[in-house]
């Protein structure tokens, strides 16, 4: 039986960390790699490590909990594909010594899991904020993104999650269960009417090439580094299935307005947002700024950030019901 994650209280997160370190050292044993040192990198929806070696360079242990063999190798064989086709350093999966992408773990009381290894992407975050450059580089490198996905050709054992009505409802449900840890019953209802128009809306929209495929789905700014100004994206730990602008909704959300103008322009230097991109684009935004409410939401190490966001998100949510433009205008708190 696969083990899921459940990030919500301190000694769970201990116990999750304890065990995955345990995971790691076992993992390790199955790859010709010649490592001196381990460290924990994160807890998230996965745990993962550094390893670094004496002559190989570093790579990341990713210890996977609640997701199948396929939808790992999945991400990897597309990560593949991309790394032969664009100019752009990558995450590469390393196959072990029976040439698979991802190893078992069996762990206690009858569980087990996967882990895999990628090759470590050297860059850093930004720092000092964005300059005006990068920004346009990310927009560049969105659509780069999305003009390979649409080249990508689908197997039939090919399985990723889709981001979507159906994930967006289940995200609600999630923070049904634990809203109380940073809102109040009034600004939850908020969330709750936002939710509402967004799904209304959702039903509406039609699926073709060119507006949906595979997007990394996380491409927020901690997802992004730099090496001699050049955007490098990482972590594609939940890329799947959606749409293009909700992929773009995950980078501007963290941008200011005027800063997210200028990635648009980046973005279509090299692909153009055909229809009624714009108001597309403010209920992504909206609908991811909730979800990763959602998703961090029973994680006691989030409560605090969660509760210092509430006053702008609840301009947001406040802006968006009342039809008012957002995206690129700045909002009062």
């Amino acid at each position: 039986m696969a083990e899921k994650l459940k990030i919500d209280s301190e000694k769970e997160i201990k116990r999750i960390i304890t065990q995955s370190k345990q995971a790691a050292l076992m993992v390790l044993q199955n790859y010709d790699l010649d490592w001196e040192q381990i460290r924990f990198n994160q807890l998230s929806d996965t745990c993962t490590f550094i390893i670094k070696t004496s002559k190989g360079g570093s790579f990341l242990l990713r210890i996977h909990t609640g997701m199948s063999r396929e939808e790992i190798d999945s991400e990897l064989i597309w990560l593949d594909a991309l790394n032969e086709k664009m100019d752009t350093p990558l995450p590469k999966g390393i196959l072990d010594r029976n040439g698979s992408r991802s190893v078992r773990i069996n762990l206690e009381n009858g569980y087990f899991s996967y882990a895999s290894l990628m090759r470590w992407v050297e860059g850093v975050h930004a720092s000092g904020g964005l300059t005006e450059d990068q920004i346009f580089r990310e927009g560049m490198l969105l659509a780069k993104l999305h003009q390979e996905s649409q080249n990508f050709e689908l197997t039939s054992n090919f399985v990723r999650p889709i981001w979507g009505e159906e994930s967006f409802r289940q995200s609600m449900t999630r923070l049904t269960k634990h809203y109380d840890r940073f809102l109040v019953d009034t600004e939850f209802q908020l969330y709750q009417s936002a939710a509402e128009k967004i799904l209304s809306w959702f039903i509406k929209l039609s699926k073709d090439g060119e507006r949906y495929g595979l997007i990394h789905g996380d491409l927020h700014q901690g997802n992004i580094i730099f090496h001699n100004g050049e955007p490098r994206p990482i972590d594609f730990a939940r890329c799947g299935f959606g749409y293009f602008l909700y992929d773009i909704a995950h980078t501007i959300l963290g941008l200011y307005p005027w800063q997210r103008e200028l990635l648009i322009k980046g973005y279509e230097s090299k692909r153009r947002l055909e229809g009624n991109w714009f108001t597309a684009l403010e209920n992504f935004t909206v609908m991811v700024m909730i979800e990763n409410h959602c998703h961090h939401a029973p994680d006691p190490r989030e409560t605090e950030g969660l509760k210092d966001e509430q006053p702008y998100a609840q301009a947001i949510i406040k802006n968006y019901l009342a039809g008012a433009p957002f995206l690129f205008n700045a909002i009062e708190i």
